[in-house]
């Protein structure tokens, strides 16, 4: 009886799907994770949007503890990955959550994607929200790009999985 109990009570609580760094998150359950793929500690897709040909894709970065570089760098790093660059680079938006500090910026344009050190394809009318968590055994990194449209529909669904990041 006590061990029926138990997997009931365990199958109620929310099961965390990823981690990383030394936090957890959960993310939205639209969203289809994708095979484990090098540098990344998971990677979603995220469905069009009505009127968008394709979807957008969340990717969670993790390097090691000490590695990846530090803020800033991150930031300069997304926004070159337009061709549009922001006369200065936004400054975040700063909050604390579950005791960890994260940053996050947005900017959108002519996203040149690819892979690193491969030719680019340039795709207009995206945008990226990025969010860097400073989590305790180093910066985990969470990137969300595709058509803007797709984008703005699904940042809440994002802000939420970064709302529930625990240590």
């Amino acid at each position: 009886m006590r061990l029926a109990l138990f997997a009931l009570i365990a199958a109620a609580m929310p099961s965390w799907a990823d981690s990383a760094g030394g936090i957890q998150w959960t993310p939205p359950s639209g969203w289809q994770a994708q095979p484990q793929r090098p540098m990344r500690a998971a990677t979603y897709t995220v469905p069009a949007t009505a009127g968008d040909s394709e979807g957008a894709e969340c990717a969670v970065f993790y390097f090691g503890s000490g590695q990846g570089g530090g803020v800033q760098a991150n930031i300069d790093r997304w926004l070159g990955q337009f061709q549009e660059k922001p006369a200065t680079a936004p400054a975040g938006k700063k909050q604390t959550i579950g005791g960890i500090p994260v940053i996050t910026i947005e900017h959108g344009g002519t996203y040149m994607a690819g892979a690193p050190m491969q030719p680019k394809t340039p795709k207009a009318g995206y945008l990226m929200v990025g969010s860097i968590a400073e989590a305790p055994e180093g910066n985990v990194f969470f990137k969300l790009t595709g058509p803007a449209k797709t984008v703005k529909a699904a940042r809440a669904q994002f802000d939420k999985m970064l709302g529930s990041i625990k240590k």
